[in-house]
């Protein structure tokens, strides 16, 4: 949620930081602003409540605003309601201070009391204007911008990425960072710095990443970094390896429909690489085999739809490894009293890298003793850096706010997991591990067909889209692809929806049916397959309209019961969530786009969470 992009070189800076901010819309935001420092205009501030075009339009799309040197941000509201008043960046009184913030000052009101008790008048309701003010506010007295910038961040508790411009400094801005995202950019004769690379990659391929508590010097011929002691500390630079059209929506209508058909070839470049003469391998793994044998119970511990891949997971792991595994919100793990030890391996699932309530149920599990092992897709970031072990996707690039790759990425690289677990462990025959790893190999092909013909569910989404509560039931590994399901359809169409474990409809869920409530039945777990029928019959029996999910072996028999049934091909058990999300997801795309909703920013949501 939030974004930041700064530049510093020798082109005009409004129109790139206004570009680098549009690349950033798919993290979330209601307002956009940036300030820009000029040797005769001096430090300007535009900002305005809504989209980017609002701000685009006040601007000239950034040719009235003079300048070479600038900051620019995209806020999601946590502190104030939206509003031109509360969007960043932030002046100081004095109007010689810029600040542009991601994140949340958590002692911000004893600081705003302060300052005010000193004479200082504030112009929001934000958090993120106490550093503003306070920054000044010690710049009067030591007369040093850097010297002060140390002097707040001593001062704030919380976290942050800040932006910081200073009319006293002309050829250059800071920038800082505290658990939230912030990136270093090196180009020819030009710096930046940013909250995603997809918001520079245009400019410059070659990146860092800075750690908590350091303060970069951000000038055209360079980047100066220093850590938390003002010690200069020397970056590892990374270049990065895919394209930009890759963040671009190439001919779809929407990122989102296009991130769902490029599932099938992003679950190819992360299963191929690990798949070596019938064998999982994770060449990037540091365990033993002895390391595994020594885990006596897992956890997964992730938010959202990486938490639905979880619950996908355990179902997977626990039937692969014959071990217990607990899956968690990282929002209750980081508050509860887990109990892990050194014999606990606690996997941590994060498309941005960046979740701040992962990161902090990462850093409790390091606390307890427990190992640690990261699944995300962006190099570099975060929870990648700070857990013990990490296997990236390598879904590239997501955009739309609703995951599609990534979730699909993430649930094959944790089914392969669990498989190469298993190996050491012993627990699994070696005609089901043969028969595993030959369907992961089909499943990109398998996962093409069921993307090659859309029409039916179009049809289903036309006739359903008026819909104002919507129910999904599915048993085993059915109820946790369900949760996913529904998710995605609330997410991106607004429809309330809810999914159960369909053997739990008799206990109260079933008085929500009434006449034309559509029902979700999914029915591709076989062993339950009969059971799952005779849920279909219970609902039909109050009035439900049924679209059933299963595979192509059961749809016949599917068919006598369920009105509109979608198939997906038949793979091995345990995969079979991978390719009966695809028609969940578009299912929810064309109901979304049935009701005219912003499909890529739907409201109130944000890509990368970095407030709690």
């Amino acid at each position: 949620m939030c974004g930041i992009v700064g530049f510093v070189g020798q082109e005009q800076a409004a129109p790139i930081l206004l570009d680098g901010l549009e690349k950033l819309e798919y993290r979330g935001y209601d307002s956009a602003g940036i300030a820009v420092l000029s040797e005769s205009k001096g430090l300007q501030v535009k900002k305005a409540k809504g989209r980017l075009q609002v701000l685009r339009g006040l601007t000239g799309d950034g040719r009235d605003v003079e300048g070479t040197l600038g900051i620019g941000h995209t806020r999601w509201a946590t502190h104030g309601e939206p509003s031109d008043l509360n969007s960043h960046p932030h002046l100081s009184s004095g109007h010689r201070i810029a600040v542009v913030h991601n994140g949340i000052i958590e002692n911000y009101v004893e600081i705003r009391e302060f300052l005010q008790s000193q004479g200082i008048p504030f112009q929001s309701e934000t958090d993120t204007e106490v550093v503003a003010q306070l920054l000044e506010y010690y710049y009067d007295r030591c007369g040093d911008i850097m010297a002060s910038v140390y002097r707040v961040l001593a001062r704030i508790e919380g976290a942050y990425a800040l932006g910081i411009l200073c009319r006293d400094l002309p050829d250059a801005f800071i920038a800082a960072r505290k658990d939230a995202p912030l990136l270093l950019g090196y180009g020819q004769g030009c710096s930046f710095i940013a909250s995603d690379v997809t918001a520079i990659i245009k400019h410059t391929r070659e990146v860092a990443y800075m750690e908590d508590g350091e303060v970069a010097l951000v000038k055209a011929g360079g980047i100066q970094v220093f850590n938390a002691m003002g010690q200069p500390v020397e970056k590892e630079h990374h270049t990065v390896d895919w394209d930009v059209s890759a963040a671009e929506k190439g001919g779809f209508p929407h990122f989102m429909l296009k991130e769902i058909m490029e599932q099938p070839e992003a679950v190819r470049k992360t299963v191929s690489p690990r798949l070596k003469d019938g064998r999982v391998h994770f060449e990037e793994l540091k365990l033993t085999a002895e390391d595994i044998r020594s885990f006596s119970r897992f956890f997964i511990v992730a938010c959202g739809s990486s938490y639905h891949v979880g619950m996908v997971g355990k179902y997977n792991l626990e039937r692969l490894l014959r071990r217990p595994v607990d899956v968690m919100l990282a929002s209750e793990f980081r508050y509860a009293d887990p109990l892990v030890d050194e014999h606990t391996l606690v996997i941590f699932i994060s498309q941005s890298g960046e979740t701040l309530d992962t990161m902090a149920a990462l850093r409790r599990a390091k606390a307890l003793g427990a190992r640690t092992l990261a699944i995300v897709n962006v190099v570099g970031s975060s929870i990648a850096r700070e857990a013990d072990q990490v296997l990236y996707t390598w879904a590239g690039p997501e955009i739309a706010v609703a995951t599609t790759k990534a979730y699909s990425t993430q649930l094959v690289l944790l089914d392969m997991l669990g498989l190469f677990f298993a190996q050491a462990l012993g627990s699994v025959e070696e005609e089901e591990y043969a028969r595993i790893v030959s369907e992961l190999q089909a499943l990109p092909a398998k996962m093409e067909t069921v993307l090659a013909d859309t029409e039916r569910i179009k049809y289903l989404a036309s006739r359903y889209f008026n819909h104002s509560s919507i129910f999904f039931i599915g048993r085993n590994l059915d109820y946790a692809l369900g949760l996913e399901g529904s998710l995605k359809l609330k997410e991106i169409s607004y429809i309330h929806s809810e999914a159960y474990a369909a053997g739990e409809l008799k206990h109260g869920t079933i008085s929500l049916i009434e006449k034309g409530t559509l029902v979700v039945a999914l029915c591709c777990y076989a062993p339950l397959f009969e059971k799952s029928v005779s849920n279909i019959v219970e609902v039909k029996a109050r009035g439900a309209d049924i679209l059933a999910v299963t595979t192509e072996s059961l749809a016949a028999e599917l068919g006598k019961t369920a009105e509109n049934v979608l198939p997906v091909p038949d793979t091995h058990l345990l995969l079979q969530p991978s390719l009966g999300v695809l028609p969940l997801q578009i299912f929810a795309y064309y109901v979304a786009l049935q009701r005219g909703c912003d499909i890529d920013k739907p409201r109130n949501l944000a890509k990368s969470v970095t407030v709690e």
